[in-house]
């Protein structure tokens, strides 16, 4: 939470005109200022809250919620509490927060408080997290549009169908148009897949499907411009454009098995499709299963696919494809698109999942990467 103060709070100008007064006499406010210098600057600091801050005195009654938003100010909040009668001026409020550096730990979301509180009273029930109405949901990293689509709905009791419409229009949710570029001359699909960044949400009383599917994208937009993902993608990555990278990120996130191997299986994806691999082709079985799941079939094991659904010319998200996939095949989460990002050198093109933690063994050549599939047979992974 940012504290910035009004400065009309600090200098007590209200912008009227003086009133006149007559000669040689001192209001009396004025003389009770003079008395206080008398008491010394303490005396001048307390009388000056006292007088410029109105406040309760108790610790209220009738309970009220009231929502904190991300990136508020004091005076935002306080200008929210005085609307719904929790304290009595804006001031009291800020100046409760400035001696109190807690305050900028307050956390966005929704708060049982009462009204007609002491402003110090209504700062640490913002402070403690038991006043905080929870009604959240979690998104876990690498789930697909679709489950992340049916995992609202069963959270929210929203129509999952309510969901699907407003998945329909990425750009009506916020995605930039510009996200939608590709330097390898493939014709852009444009899609949410990829956008709806996983975390966790706190949901007001009143929202609806389009309004979590906005604040998702916008959460999107917030962690990757703080990453400076577009401008390092743009910069770093020879002409991928950040579209790309963003698929490349989704890969990632669906066959790595730790999160250490996030930047080298992002690295193995853009050596096969933008570097020397004999077909120019991802070959991971993930995009198959993905295509098996937005055509409404169940998805299957590698070794359960058939050659159709691996190959097939029908399948846009085949093993065969020349170059990237026509979309994201899920929403990454930070660590997957810091790897597509900004994965380390190598010259990979093999890696296998060689124990049952989940690491993989990386290769450069079929005849190492036939190594490390027997060293996963003999852990039991193969």
């Amino acid at each position: 939470m940012i504290d910035e103060l009004d400065r009309a709070y600090d200098d007590g100008r209200t912008g009227k005109g003086r009133h006149r007064r007559p000669a040689g006499r001192l209001p009396v406010a004025a003389t009770l200022v003079v008395a206080l210098v008398l008491f010394g600057g303490a005396g001048w600091y307390g009388f000056n809250r006292f007088l410029a801050a109105p406040d309760f005195s108790g610790a209220g009654a009738d309970e009220v919620s009231i929502e904190v938003r991300s990136g508020e100010s004091a005076t935002e909040i306080a200008a929210t509490l005085v609307s719904a009668g929790v304290v009595k001026s804006a001031k009291a409020f800020v100046n409760a927060a400035r001696d109190d550096p807690r305050s900028q730990g307050i956390q966005p979301g929704r708060y049982t408080l009462r009204r007609e509180m002491k402003a110090e009273a209504a700062l640490a029930m913002l402070l403690d997290l038991d006043n905080k109405i929870l009604n959240g949901v979690t998104i876990p990293d690498g789930r697909s549009t679709k489950q992340t689509l049916d995992l609202l709905a069963k959270e929210t009791g929203l129509p999952v169908e309510d969901f699907r419409k407003a998945a329909e229009d990425p750009v009506a949710l916020g995605v930039p148009d510009r996200w939608f570029t590709r330097s390898d001359g493939k014709k852009v699909t444009r899609s949410v897949e990829g956008f709806l960044y996983p975390d966790t949400y706190e949901l007001g009383e009143d929202v609806t499907a389009e309004g979590i599917l906005k604040m998702m994208v916008q959460h999107f937009l917030t962690v990757t411009e703080e990453m400076r993902f577009v401008e390092r993608v743009e910069a770093e990555r020879g002409g991928i454009s950040p579209y790309e990278a963003l698929i490349v990120a989704s890969l990632a996130q669906a066959e790595a098995g730790t999160t250490e191997d996030l930047g080298k299986v992002a690295r193995v994806a853009y050596n096969r499709v933008y570097g020397d691999f004999d077909c120019g082709c991802l070959e991971m079985d993930v995009t198959v299963n993905y295509w098996l799941e937005v055509t409404g079939k169940p998805t299957k094991t590698s070794a359960e696919m058939t050659q159709d659904e691996l190959l097939g010319a029908d399948n846009p998200y085949s093993r065969k494809l020349r170059g990237l996939v026509p979309t994201p095949i899920n929403n990454p989460g930070k660590l997957a698109l810091e790897g597509a990002m900004d994965p380390p050198p190598g010259n990979w093109t093999f890696f296998v999942a060689i124990d049952k933690e989940g690491r993989s063994a990386f290769a450069d050549n079929y005849q190492d990467h036939l190594k490390n599939e027997a060293i996963a047979r003999e852990n039991g992974v193969l």
